[in-house]
């Protein structure tokens, strides 16, 4: 029997990865294109999709893209990326021409999400409703899935934005433009680099106070997680940590002693860990995006 093929696009603020595939081993094509104007981006993209759905059609697609994004179904402005920095990116809509492209069943969301849910079918997160995926890279973002389902509301999550206490002493800036003691702001790249005011990040040592500034609001962040949503497991992967091997293994013991057993974190296996798919996760999720649409269907 032939495996069904979903097409999946992760949009990230400096490339995209288009995947065809029928699961993590079965990548059928994988390619790469650079986040440039919404314009040039978005025909590249729909010229892959053109090309799948002419030659090996696919059954579905999932997009998973960078923030903030609108995925608010009944709003005029849903699957389009809003407030972003990202210059030129505001107010993009981006879902429209990429869906257009097949009619098949159709999934959006984060790209953080996205990288949960691969992890929850095919990974780390396996056999849980409740999990959560944190990347830590240039930004901070949290994938968080409750019950089955990415959390919803006035927004999708953005975690990375939750203020945090410094560290006493710590006075080197935020990399936030919104907010002085975010976690992004203290623990992204951005943040790492004006904290280390012109260093080389390959340079520092492991002790280095840059690197317990990093892991004190990663370890606030998986607090507020805990206390909050109460995920079963928190995967962290993202550049910063990819890079800096010393940084994953602190985070637990932290967590633990800043929860003091007010809530029972389960220890009959490591509770923080690496995304189980590694660099593959974001790239798969929309894969996973979209088998849960076609599922769905």
């Amino acid at each position: 029997m032939t495996a069904t093929r979903v097409a999946g696009i992760e949009l990230g603020g400096t490339k995209c990865i288009c995947t065809l595939a029928t699961g993590p081993d079965g990548v059928l094509d994988q390619r790469e294109v650079p986040t440039e104007a919404p314009e040039t981006t978005l025909a590249a993209l729909t010229a892959i999709l053109t090309e799948w759905a002419e030659q090996t059609p696919y059954a579905a697609l999932g997009v998973a893209s960078f923030g903030p994004i609108d995925l608010n179904p009944s709003s005029p402005t849903y699957g389009y990326i809003t407030q972003t920095p990202k210059p030129g990116w505001p107010m993009t809509d981006l879902l429209r021409p990429l869906a257009a492209v097949a009619q098949v069943p159709v999934a959006f969301d984060t790209d953080v999400n996205g990288a949960a849910m691969a992890e929850m079918r095919w990974g780390a997160g396996q056999g849980m409703d409740d999990f959560a995926y944190i990347t830590v890279g240039t930004g901070v973002g949290v994938g968080l899935i409750v019950n089955g389902r990415p959390t919803r509301g006035l927004g999708h999550c953005e975690l990375g934005h939750l203020r945090v206490p410094r560290l006493a002493g710590d006075t080197m800036p935020s990399g936030c433009p919104f907010h002085d003691d975010c976690v992004e702001g203290m623990a992204g790249g951005g943040g790492l680099a004006r904290a280390m005011a012109g260093r080389d990040m390959a340079s520092l040592a492991p002790d280095d106070p840059v690197w317990d500034r990093v892991a004190h609001a990663v370890t606030c962040l998986c607090h507020a997680l805990v206390v909050t949503a109460g995920p079963r497991r928190i995967a962290i992967g993202g550049g910063v940590f990819g890079r800096q091997p010393q940084l994953l293994p602190r985070i637990e013991p932290m967590l633990r002693q800043s929860i003091n057993g007010y809530v029972p974190i389960p220890d009959d296996q490591p509770y923080i860990v690496v995304p189980a798919l590694g660099g593959q996760a974001g790239p798969l999720g929309p894969i996973a995006m979209a088998m849960s649409a076609l599922a769905e269907a």
